[in-house]
């Protein structure tokens, strides 16, 4: 029997897939494209091809002020997965929210690692709010700039090998599921209804 997907949960889950990916795709830029590092070579480089010298502190500065635009995204998406992380927990408490993890014990062994990657994608999107809000706010949490870099390492070690390496084996996950045993899996996420 295929599951149904409340209105609600669907709306979260499309919201909070549109957000990670947008949280993704700063993070992304930042370490390519619109890397400081990468632009302040290019701006010197550049400029002084037409005779004009930047040092490294001013080709830094500008480089810097070329992707803050760009890092202002990744600040409002954070607030939207805090917002979405909340939500998440409130939809756990209703019936369709807390399908996946009834009858954990009746399960077979790849359902449970399911259930078990599904609690500790979560588990990671709380610990990536709280830090994430930590380091924007460290100052007004009476916080130390070293402490709040410390913070920044640990959030983006856990954004490189727990977020980043869920979103595709997510991804290939449920459509191999609607491939072989759970046909509709993707659509009734859509569009909501049960086979």
């Amino acid at each position: 029997m295929m599951k149904k997907w409340r209105l609600d949960f669907r709306i979260w889950h499309w919201v909070h897939a549109f957000v990670v990916l947008g949280l993704m795709g700063t993070v992304f830029l930042r370490k390519t494209f619109l890397s400081w590092r990468a632009n302040a070579e290019i701006l010197t480089q550049k400029l002084s091809e037409i005779d004009l010298s930047v040092t490294e502190a001013q080709a830094k500065v500008v480089a810097k002020a070329i992707r803050a635009p760009m890092w202002e995204w990744h600040i409002l998406l954070g607030y939207a997965l805090a917002a979405l992380v909340l939500w998440r927990t409130i939809l756990f408490f209703s019936e369709s929210g807390k399908q996946n993890y009834k009858d954990f014990k009746a399960k077979d062994l790849h359902k449970k690692m399911v259930t078990l990657s599904y609690i500790g994608i979560y588990s990671l999107l709380l610990f990536m709010t709280i830090s994430g809000l930590s380091i924007h706010f460290y100052e007004s949490l009476g916080l130390t700039k070293e402490f709040a870099h410390d913070i920044k390492e640990v959030h983006e070690f856990v954004f490189f090998y727990g977020v980043l390496v869920f979103v595709p084996l997510h991804i290939v996950g449920v459509v191999v599921a609607d491939l072989r045993d759970e046909k509709g899996i993707i659509s009734n996420m859509i569009h909501g209804k049960g086979e």
